[in-house]
């Protein structure tokens, strides 16, 4: 490997992008586009070691900027506002307290076919949207449970019960969701396992 790099005499030279992060290109081509030459050129191992003693912070330009800015104006502290809710093993309780909207996480895109997908994997999502960041919970289907029995996938009509289980917040719980395929959204809610 070695003995090829030393045996490489193209002429290279030194590019540098918008976020200002650095490579080589050999000189003879064309830029690719949102690359420019900083004026550096030369063997392989020189134009790298140029690089190494100019990039000393690789974190993009962005990033940096953010950072920076950050730091100048930090947001102030947040405050807690109390809830009945806050905490971790609050979200489980509230979620196993009534019916809770609901509706299915498909990708790439909601779809009878990815619903379809998901069944057939026996594995499907349901998110919370009425939960801090959404709650999006993945469970295991329990086939003997859920009844897809009212529902017509063809015309995207009817209704699916899907029911399995998960752990959330060291809880073991059972995801019971009434789902609309008009819509891929219902209500749900979570059943305690007792330990």
């Amino acid at each position: 490997m070695q003995h090829d790099e030393q045996e490489d005499q193209t002429l290279y030279k030194v590019v540098v992008n918008h976020e200002e992060q650095y490579s080589i290109w050999p000189a003879e081509r064309e830029l690719p586009l949102g690359w420019n030459d900083v004026g550096f050129s030369g063997l392989k191992a020189e134009c790298l070691e140029h690089i190494e003693k100019v990039w000393v912070d690789m974190r993009p330009l962005s990033l940096r900027k953010q950072m920076e800015e950050a730091a100048r104006n930090p947001p102030p502290p947040s405050e807690a506002i109390p809830t009945e809710d806050s905490g971790e093993d609050d979200l489980v309780a509230r979620l196993a307290d009534g019916p809770q909207p609901v509706e299915l996480g498909l990708r790439p895109e909601k779809s009878i076919a990815a619903l379809q997908g998901c069944l057939d994997r026996g594995f499907v999502h349901i998110v919370f949207p009425q939960t801090q960041g959404g709650t999006e919970l993945g469970i295991k289907l329990d086939r003997d449970d859920s009844d897809l029995s009212q529902a017509n996938f063809e015309t995207q009509t009817g209704k699916i019960r899907l029911v399995g289980g998960l752990t959330l917040n060291y809880t073991k719980v059972r995801c019971i969701a009434d789902v609309d395929l008009a819509t891929f959204g219902g209500q749900g809610h979570l059943e305690i396992i007792a330990g």
